[in-house]
């Protein structure tokens, strides 16, 4: 018997929230989502509709909820910072493919799926791919928080990266890319969206391993 897939649009998830409720934490197996901000485009890279298509058909299974988007957007500029307080943005993992997670130590689906992301990162992290996992905890003793819940998890390969300023997740808002927490972005080399996920997925099974495994591909 074979089965279709039907993928999820990205803005159908159906959990968004009126803007006076801000953010809620729906529970262990439900994202946090937010309102989304006033859209918009920032097409600072080539269209790739090959390449978001060759993610979009490995995305099944457990990984159905994966979009290729290849749009255009760029994000060779979003800042953040490490653990030690330095300004870094995307551009300086330039030359990787990026599985860049938003996350934040109150988001219980964000939690779950952090060993998920280790694991993957441990098998797959190169000069040619990387987890990058961007923390976004704000206010006083965010930054803490965060690193306390990576140190329990004792994980392998997610150090703290973080935005306690939000600007980051907010961009993404503005965009129209994600309404909520977790989000992933998958970007090429040069930092350029080719898919989104928005919610969480079981990354460290054999749906999630083939589209890291395809994102890796492209490069050729």
């Amino acid at each position: 018997m074979q089965f279709t897939r039907l993928k999820r649009p990205q803005t159908a998830f159906g959990w968004i929230l009126p803007a006076a409720a801000g953010l809620a934490v729906l529970g262990g197996s439900i994202a946090a989502w937010l309102m989304l901000g006033n859209a918009g485009t920032a097409n600072e890279c080539p269209a790739q509709t090959a390449a978001a298509q060759i993610l979009d058909a490995a995305a099944v299974g457990q990984l159905a909820a994966l979009n290729g988007t290849g749009e255009g957007r760029g994000y060779a500029d979003m800042g953040f910072k490490d653990e030690a307080g330095r300004d870094l943005t995307i551009a300086d993992f330039s030359g990787r493919a990026l599985l860049v997670n938003f996350w934040a130590s109150w988001c219980v689906p964000c939690r779950e799926e952090m060993p998920a992301l280790d694991e993957i990162a441990t098998q797959y992290n190169s000069d040619r791919f990387m987890v990058l996992p961007i923390n976004l905890d704000i206010g006083a003793g965010g930054l803490e928080k965060a690193q306390d819940f990576l140190d329990e998890g004792q994980f392998r390969n997610l150090p703290l990266y973080a935005d306690n300023t939000f600007a980051a997740f907010e961009r993404l808002k503005r965009e129209a890319v994600a309404v909520g927490l977790p989000a992933t972005l998958l970007l090429d080399a040069e930092g350029c969206e080719l898919a989104v996920l928005q919610g969480p997925a079981e990354w460290h099974s054999n749906d999630g391993k083939a589209v890291v495994e395809a994102l890796i591909g492209l490069r050729g």
